[in-house]
């Protein structure tokens, strides 16, 4: 398979080191199997609107030979009216970990002041607490995955709604592991482990929303960028090989 190129310190917004290809990154084709959630961004009437989601990724299906990302929405929900308004979505999807290190509290302000650290200092004084505190490394938090694409809304009551939703459901399904020591929290670790599955996934009223995924960046902790584009497999015109699913130079 062809080498991908390494991340580029050139971060403008025009195009680095462009990779056309007929499949996704290999890094960010890892970072969607691994990562729990992801953001996306509809916007309509210039007005942008950022949601939390549940998300499945496939790298094909029998309704799309490209990669696609299921997800399942409110039917009245802003994402939705807005998808309907602008299919054009992004998406962000990273593989960092995401709790905050403590910090130091050195500028003295008011608003400083009164804080004790995020997270406080009783946090990470056992050997393990500072442990899970410093997984941000490299080893764990390598990239950030810009993915642009076209959603649309499955028609309702369609057998690919059913498909789409049912690996959508699979795919958020997880195991409940062990209970919970009392006073840990206030979610068990049922509700944790859920991530809003009956509400946003397994409800009659939600809509399938499909994304065909077109292109995207992917950047790395150190600053370093790499722009992508994924072949359009379906609708090529062109008829260009692609040897090993890449472009040649």
């Amino acid at each position: 398979m062809a080498a991908e190129a390494p991340l580029s310190n050139d971060g403008s917004a025009e195009p680095r080191d462009l990779q056309v290809s007929s499949t996704l990154p290999s890094e960010v084709a890892q970072c969607l199997q691994n990562a729990r959630f992801l953001h996306l961004a509809t916007c309509t009437n210039l007005f942008p609107h950022v949601s939390l989601m549940n998300y499945t990724y496939l790298p094909s299906s029998p309704y799309s030979t490209t990669p696609t990302i299921i997800m399942t929405t409110n039917p009245s929900s802003k994402k939705t009216l807005n998808l309907i308004s602008n299919p054009h979505v992004s998406l962000l999807v990273h593989d960092w970990v995401s709790h905050r290190p403590p910090t130091t509290n050195r500028r003295g302000s008011a608003a400083a002041g009164d804080r004790a650290g995020s997270p406080p200092p009783e946090a990470s004084r056992s050997s393990l607490a500072a442990l899970l505190l410093n997984l941000n490394t490299s080893a764990m938090s390598s990239i950030s995955a810009t993915i642009n694409g076209e959603a649309r809304l499955v028609e309702r009551g369609t057998e690919e709604e059913r498909y789409y939703k049912e690996m959508h459901l699979d795919n958020n399904t997880f195991s409940e592991g062990e209970e919970q020591n009392p006073g840990q929290g206030i979610w068990d670790v049922r509700e944790r482990q859920d991530g809003g599955r009956g509400m946003y996934i397994e409800g009659e009223e939600v809509r399938v929303v499909v994304v065909k995924i077109t292109n995207g960046r992917v950047s790395d902790w150190k600053g370093g960028v790499r722009d992508w584009t994924l072949a359009d497999i379906e609708n090529n015109i062109d008829g260009e090989a692609l040897v090993n699913g890449v472009a040649g130079s």
